[in-house]
């Protein structure tokens, strides 16, 4: 399966050291021939950092999917019953969404997004990026692993001597996690080798 004429669903979040690594991403998901809809969290929408102005993140979103991004609850909770998605990727997905994921809190556009696109029973693909993975969300991901129609893009340790507790996905298997996610199935192997390693 490839993603041709699939429209993609791709909520971002504020793990912003993540978003050089994830716009080459959503530019291969447009080439291979999908609708692209992004939709941002407050955070990541408004928040400028050492890597970068908001606003120039979002415009260049803007400009590689082709569509106005969705960036209140308001906008997004409409994806639900308008059946907008066939699959929802949040990359990069911070240990904050995480657990509010797996608490069934809905406080943000991204977090909206998901909820209204599950109750289709539509994929949700996570790609995490979060410094407290082995730590206290550890549980969040493990709940989340073992629930329906959440799925994950294989993730490992990033820098497990200065940071034990943090892992991050492999965003060069994004595509095949999406594919994967829409015939249902999760990709394997889930964790990734060290730093510098790719999961094969």
């Amino acid at each position: 399966m490839n993603l041709s004429g699939k429209t993609v669903g791709i909520g971002i979040t504020g793990s912003f050291c993540t978003f050089e690594k994830i716009m080459p991403q959503i530019v291969k998901i447009k080439q291979q021939g999908a609708n692209v809809h992004a939709v941002f969290s407050d955070n990541a929408r408004s928040i400028n950092s050492r890597f970068g102005d908001a606003e120039d993140f979002v415009n260049i979103v803007r400009q590689i999917t082709g569509n106005e991004p969705i960036a209140t609850i308001e906008d997004a909770e409409p994806i639900g019953p308008h059946d907008m998605f066939d699959v929802f990727l949040i990359a990069p997905c911070t240990g904050n969404t995480i657990g509010k994921l797996n608490s069934g809190i809905t406080d943000t556009p991204v977090l909206m997004a998901a909820k209204a696109h599950l109750r289709g029973n539509k994929p949700v693909v996570i790609s995490i990026s979060t410094n407290d993975a082995l730590g206290m969300n550890f549980k969040n991901i493990a709940s989340l692993l073992n629930t329906k129609n959440f799925y994950f893009v294989p993730f490992g340790q990033d820098n497990y001597s200065a940071k034990p507790n943090s892992m991050v996905a492999d965003v060069e298997k994004i595509l095949p996690a999406l594919e994967k996610a829409l015939d249902g199935t999760q990709i394997q192997p889930v964790i990734c080798g060290p730093k510098g390693m790719v999961c094969s």
